[in-house]
């Protein structure tokens, strides 16, 4: 069986560590970003669409990729958003019956680079004693790797960087898409529209809108620099937060935004959302060594319950700066760090892991149900205080 090609690739580290392998995907290119790794063995196509992999080079440890082909309807976006993906192997056939078209084909058609045939085991290894950090990916046949390295150090981290609005709508829409099965067709909702949902999209993975829509949602998609008043005025019934790239931190528009929107609506934050839900009632964030991300990330609840998440970020919520208003309710049993939130009489509450699970596991999608019983036990509470003002008013009338 042929290689995809056994053209020279190179990859350096800020730190001048290098791995030389065989070049995939798009030939003469160079790109640079955050170099992370993926614990899934599964799901690459989900991965490589995430919009939270904007400026960042993707490893994955599973030994061989590309086996299933790549079956676009799968993705979470509508473009591949990793810069570069470096595997051990590559398959060089595709056996799948829902495949449109080859791992490395996709990777040509959208101008993204990868690296196989190098120690992913030994690169994993270096990232967790090391810590994430910047990288050059070379396919250029020429390049050299003293040069790569000199430029490589001068990158510029991932501590700072403002990502969401480079991935964001630019405007609002509607979303109308629920789920469909293995074959493409359409699933039937569970339920016609019963609430509106608005969505601050900070780089949203297809799924969350899917799942919002399937259980009964009228679903609006807004801009991450969307202010408290456009959200109001649509009058919505619950405000979802996506995940998204970069410092959640430097996220000022989101924060200042959910900062005015608390207590005011049904709040659920996802990953980033869930950050910037802490950072809006003063709580701090702070990046973590080598992050998670991988599809078996375990998480306890306060209930004692644990699920194995779908996980992919880079920063944390700082458990020694939490507001008293917060309410720790998960946490990672690898790390110790906050993995869920509640905000107290809030009606708020956030996670660091997808529920939405694209790629799996499922066992947090239970997280959607709950935020559809907050909406319902808002409406419920703000028609009774508006029955309970009508009744005041109508008294103090005689």
């Amino acid at each position: 069986m042929i290689k995809p090609s056994l053209k020279r690739a190179v990859l350096v580290l800020a730190d001048g560590t290098c791995f030389q392998g065989f070049a995939f995907g798009s030939m003469e290119k160079e790109v640079f970003g955050e170099l992370v790794f993926s614990t899934s063995m599964t799901g690459y196509v989900e991965l490589l669409t995430d919009p939270s992999y904007h400026q960042q080079i993707l490893t994955l440890t599973c030994p061989e990729i590309g086996n299933c082909g790549v079956a676009r309807c799968d993705a979470e976006s509508d473009r591949i958003f990793a810069k570069a993906l470096v595997v051990r192997e590559i398959s060089p056939m595709t056996s799948n019956w829902r495949a449109d078209i080859s791992l490395d084909d996709w990777l040509k058609e959208e101008g993204i680079p990868g690296i196989y045939g190098i120690d992913t085991r030994a690169l994993v290894h270096h990232l967790r004693s090391h810590g994430s950090q910047m990288a050059i990916l070379s396919t250029i046949q020429s390049a050299d790797i003293f040069d790569l390295h000199q430029r490589a150090g001068q990158l510029q981290g991932m501590e700072g960087a403002e990502l969401a609005s480079e991935v964001s709508t630019k405007s609002p829409f509607e979303f109308t898409q629920g789920l469909f099965g293995t074959d493409g067709t359409q699933i039937s909702a569970l339920s016609k529209p019963r609430y509106h949902v608005a969505v601050i999209d900070f780089g949203i993975k297809k799924n969350m809108l899917r799942l919002l829509v399937h259980y009964g949602c009228r679903v609006t998609v807004l801009p991450s620099h969307a202010l408290a008043h456009e959200v109001l005025d649509l009058k919505p019934d619950g405000l979802l937060l996506s995940n998204g790239p970069g410092d959640p931190e430097v996220a000022v528009a989101g924060i200042d935004t959910v900062r005015n929107l608390i207590g005011l609506l049904p709040i659920f934050g996802i990953c980033m959302g869930h950050q910037v839900l802490s950072l809006a009632t003063g709580a701090k964030t702070f990046k973590l060594k080598f992050g998670h991300r991988g599809a078996n990330q375990p998480v306890i609840g306060d209930d004692g319950r644990v699920m194995i998440t779908s996980q992919n970020h880079g920063f944390a919520v700082d458990d020694s700066a939490l507001h008293a208003s917060f309410k720790i309710a998960q946490t990672n049993l690898s790390d110790g760090t906050v993995e869920g939130l509640t905000v107290l009489d809030k009606w708020a509450f956030g996670v660091q892991y997808h529920p939405e699970a694209a790629p799996g596991p499922h066992d947090a999608q239970n997280h959607f149900v709950q935020f559809l019983s907050i909406m319902e036990m808002w409406k419920k509470t703000k028609s009774q205080n508006v029955l309970e003002l009508e009744v005041v008013n109508h008294a103090e009338a005689f």
